[in-house]
């Protein structure tokens, strides 16, 4: 089972909301998941983003694979260079 963390789409017409979700990569965009660990609101100046960032290093250690577009929120937020430097650790 491969497992992504990507996003999933949540807002109306024309105002896309996104929440941050851990799923199976064959489920659908919009369908089912694992566990929630954030939002994304790009229509904010600047855009608005809040993370659970224990879970997220939890998911990245267990092997789940970042979108792109999550990876550069993670990237962003400091996520993944915690990531890089405990795999450094170990």
């Amino acid at each position: 089972m491969a497992v992504r963390i990507r996003l999933k789409r949540i807002g109306a017409h024309k105002s896309p909301v996104y929440r941050v979700v851990v799923a199976e990569s064959r489920s659908p965009r919009d369908g089912r998941f694992i566990e929630e660990i954030g939002t994304y609101n790009p229509l904010t100046k600047p855009a608005t983003v809040t993370l659970d960032e224990e879970k997220a290093l939890k998911w990245l250690q267990t092997g789940a694979q970042a979108s792109d577009t999550v990876r550069s929120l993670f990237s962003k937020a400091g996520i993944m260079t915690k990531f890089h430097e405990s795999k450094l650790q170990k």
